[in-house]
């Protein structure tokens, strides 16, 4: 896609959007892709990183519509279609759905949710 897939798969500092429940969250969504890497046959491991996902998405929607980001639409955009892709995985877990859930949050905090650093 376009940006460098960390090995071993971890947040670091690179994706640091500079607001803390945001950052944290996102360590745990890299923890949770991490972790049903590891467990690709366990559908509970699955199950949290949907909820994971979820959650995640929930808050930083709720924080763009406070701060009336103008980038609002297409990044809620984005993150249903995630949940979609996310929705029709199935245990065991494909490598396919494994290397694009790894590339698409290192893309998406990067290419999409950079953009709102500072405006949130």
């Amino acid at each position: 896609m376009g940006f460098d897939i960390p090995e071993p798969y971890c947040w670091d500092e690179s994706f640091k959007v500079f607001y803390e429940q945001l950052d944290e969250e996102h360590r745990g969504l890299f923890k949770g892709i991490f972790d049903l890497d590891a467990n690709r046959g366990c559908a509970n491991t699955l199950k949290t990183l949907q909820n994971l996902v979820s959650a995640h998405f929930s808050a930083e929607e709720k924080m763009m519509t406070k701060a009336n980001y103008d980038s609002f639409a297409p990044h809620k955009a984005a993150h249903e279609e995630f949940v979609k892709t996310l929705g029709g995985v199935g245990t065991p877990v494909s490598d396919e759905s494994i290397n694009f859930a790894k590339n698409w949050l290192v893309n998406h905090i990067k290419g999409t949710d950079f953009k709102y650093k500072g405006k949130l």
